[in-house]
């Protein structure tokens, strides 16, 4: 099969033998990919997954065989079925055949394209995990730091459904946006402590931080309960700021619920440029660039 990866002298289209799937896991011929900013990352390093390897860590496609301890009673799968899900250790999905962790995968529901559900198990995955873990009532006012990308448009839909308030610090570009998706816009920079108090004289009840960094020293202070305080983007410097880190919850159950919630309109995933395989390359750059307005996905077929 084709894929698409790196090797010890860089990003490269590879021919490798189909997988075999291994204990809860599923082979799927890949129909869709996600792109994310986690795939260079493990390019470069980041993870300790050493070349060659394939990129890629969420797809959507047809199960073509399932491995053990995997069964209908237990799973709900069965060859044949559209399903999307994550790959395990993180890649894999770049691939004509991918091995989808069977615990994290769920069925595609019918009239939705696999682009879609292919880029819902990273960010839309890590929004709902995060929400759940801060755990605000109805009514209660979440600051979402980088509201802009893939998991913070993603958390400022699923928050707004939930009855909360939702301040999102963006670039200006990205304001019509969290605008369109029920959120309070706020421009990042100097003084945006006092733009966030402008629309939250309060403080705000809990933060998720996509950014790190001084934009999250920033922004701690106002969060009146520091354990209601997560980044995504600085995992040490959050819980060094009295927060939290966002623990996964890779699930069917999680996964399912999010298409369900694609179904009814409440959540979309914004997927804004779909490239062609054999444009894999330049998918990665744009997501790598910073530049992306949207999701960004991979068709395969």
């Amino acid at each position: 099969m084709r894929a698409y990866g790196f090797t010890s002298e860089g990003e490269a289209f590879l021919d490798l033998p189909v997988p075999e799937p291994g204990p809860d896991e599923l082979l799927v011929h890949v129909r869709a990919a996600g792109v994310n900013p986690g795939d260079w990352k493990v390019r470069d390093g980041a993870y300790g997954i050493e070349p060659p390897a394939v990129l890629g860590r969420e797809c959507a496609g047809t199960v073509v065989a399932i491995g053990e301890d995997v069964t209908g009673a237990v799973r709900g799968f069965a060859e044949g079925d559209e399903v999307f899900g994550g790959t395990p250790g993180n890649v894999g999905a770049w691939a004509e055949y991918a091995r989808v962790s069977a615990s994290f995968a769920a069925l595609r529901p019918d009239g939705v394209q696999p682009e879609t559900v292919a880029v819902l198990p990273v960010a839309a995955g890590t929004a709902y995990d995060a929400l759940e873990q801060l755990d605000l009532p109805e009514g209660g006012t979440l600051l979402v730091n980088g509201a802009g990308g893939g998991v913070g448009v993603a958390m400022v839909q699923l928050a707004v459904a939930r009855g909360l308030r939702v301040v999102g610090t963006a670039s200006p570009g990205k304001h019509e946006l969290i605008t369109r998706f029920g959120g309070i816009p706020v421009a990042y920079g100097e003084g945006v402590v006092e733009r966030i108090c402008e629309v939250a004289p309060g403080g705000v009840d809990a933060a998720l931080d996509t950014v790190g960094g001084d934009a999250l020293r920033t922004i701690a202070p106002l969060v009146r309960d520091r354990s209601r305080l997560a980044s995504i983007a600085d995992r040490n410097l959050g819980i060094e700021l009295g927060g939290r880190a966002v623990e996964r919850n890779r699930t069917t159950p999680v996964l399912t619920e999010l298409a369900k919630l694609v179904v009814a309109g409440t959540l979309d995933p914004h997927v804004t440029e779909v490239f062609p395989f054999e444009q894999a390359r330049e998918a990665l750059a744009l997501v790598e660039s910073g530049h992306a307005t949207g999701k960004v996905a991979i068709r395969m077929r």
